[in-house]
């Protein structure tokens, strides 16, 4: 780090430092490069490895509330398959341009089973009825599915209102975005990897 003398006399010597006023043409061609550079970095940032949503609904109460706001991680599904557990972002399949946040329940080709709060998952390892701490509420609405190998059965937290794979069926691979990577605002639960929760297999 460089440091800057101040001398007492009025005039400067010639081994003081000079600061000059660059040209306005220059300064200008100067913030117009940096502003190309600071595109060239965010733009592919935000499109192909991380973007902010906000929570809106209720749907994984008490998990997350309206208003979260979070950075969604869009690189780790092109490395590696998702995982049951994880709180996923992916395009509402009625609608496209309309984005959901759910949780993944089943992996490709499992069996799904819903019976109100009771979820049995069934594969080739065996049976596991997941034991769900984060539940906000019960419901009573029933299914099975048997996924696909590119499906996943996605649910809300708060089963309830929550609008999922138990009323449209199982998820196709295209439609994930990516998983929920930190939670920024509200200031009190700023987390990494917000809702992620390790199932006992």
């Amino acid at each position: 780090m460089r440091t800057l003398f101040f001398s007492k006399n009025t005039q400067p010597t010639d081994q003081e430092q000079k600061i000059e006023t660059a040209p306005k043409e220059e300064s200008l061609w100067d913030l117009i490069k940096f502003a190309f550079i600071l595109i060239a970095i965010i733009v592919p940032f935000r499109m192909f490895v991380a973007q902010p949503f906000i929570v809106n609904g209720a749907s994984m109460d008490p998990t997350f509330h309206e208003g979260d706001y979070l950075i969604v991680d869009e690189l780790s599904y092109f490395l590696r398959e998702p995982k049951r557990g994880e709180v996923v972002i992916f395009s509402n399949p009625a609608n496209p341009s309309q984005y959901f946040i759910k949780r993944i329940i089943g992996l490709p080709g499992e069996t799904v089973s819903v019976h109100g709060d009771r979820v049995e998952v069934k594969n080739d390892k065996g049976q596991l009825v997941l034991e769900e701490p984060y539940l906000g509420s019960s419901s009573n609405r029933d299914r099975t599915s048997t996924l696909g190998q590119d499906e996943y059965f996605v649910m809300g937290d708060n089963r309830e209102v929550s609008y999922d794979s138990r009323m449209w069926g199982p998820l196709k691979e295209e439609m994930l975005k990516g998983r929920a990577f930190l939670r920024l605002f509200p200031p009190k639960v700023i987390s990494y990897l917000p809702g992620n929760y390790e199932f006992e297999i």
